[in-house]
């Protein structure tokens, strides 16, 4: 993303105000999420000056959500590429009534945009956007608003009019097992927990996950919670 040179990204850390803001005092909450300390106070920095309350930064997926958990912001600028949860997985696992999520993200590829979306993001900037692109998709995203960045909009509805047209007749019905472990890696548990739960071992529940994806035509369990969800598996 460009911006004017006032002052260059990393001056040392963002420190985020105090947890205020919204819609009393007029001010959009955000939560910044992105691995690299320069670009991540930068563009927290941006944002504060701009007039939204920047309530935290984080720079991986686990302190994302427990960030997100105790400021509660209305959107979460979200890079894809973190250590530990992907950002696919977090988009799905982030919860609020009005929390929505915005990626900003340097890959523009087919796959991580659709996967974005199908996990629940509500709209995808790339990170050559401008500044004032930014603050508008921002300001857009906290509406309800679907933002992409040009070229990225046409691909997306398509995906979604394919969608549309319902799951092929021959689609494969899954195993009473198979959807019980899928029913609790759409709660959020872990192989270890979901084992211990059901009485197996990791490496059996691993392979009932496994066997859900090839069936389902699926990539990761981003998508497979995305299909749980709106299959109402949960």
């Amino acid at each position: 993303m460009s911006r004017d040179e006032r002052e260059p990204y990393g001056e040392g850390p963002y420190e985020a105000g105090p947890p205020g803001g919204g819609p009393e005092d007029g001010r959009i909450r955000v939560l910044v999420v992105d691995d690299h300390p320069m670009w991540r106070d930068g563009v927290a920095r941006d944002l504060t000056e701009a007039g939204f309350a920047v309530v935290g930064t984080a720079g991986d997926g686990a302190q994302a959500l427990r960030v997100a958990a105790a400021t509660r912001p209305q959107v979460v600028l979200l890079d894809l590429n973190l250590p530990g949860l992907s950002g696919a997985e977090l988009i799905t696992r982030m919860r609020g009534p009005s929390l929505r999520v915005l990626v900003l993200s340097a890959s523009g590829e087919r796959r991580d945009v659709l996967d974005a979306v199908t996990a629940g993001a509500t709209g995808y900037l790339v990170k050559s956007a401008r500044l004032e692109e930014l603050i508008a998709a921002v300001r857009a995203t906290a509406a309800g608003e679907a933002v992409f960045t040009p070229g990225l909009a046409g691909l997306v509805l398509g995906e979604y009019r394919k969608l549309a047209a319902g799951p092929a007749p021959d689609t494969p019905r899954l195993t009473a097992r198979e959807t019980e472990v899928l029913r609790l890696v759409a709660k959020g548990l872990t192989y270890p927990q979901i084992a211990e739960r059901l009485v197996l071992s990791p490496r059996t529940v691993q392979n009932h996950v496994h066997n859900t994806l090839t069936k389902l035509q699926l990539r990761n369990k981003a998508q497979l919670v995305r299909y749980a969800l709106e299959e109402g598996i949960e």
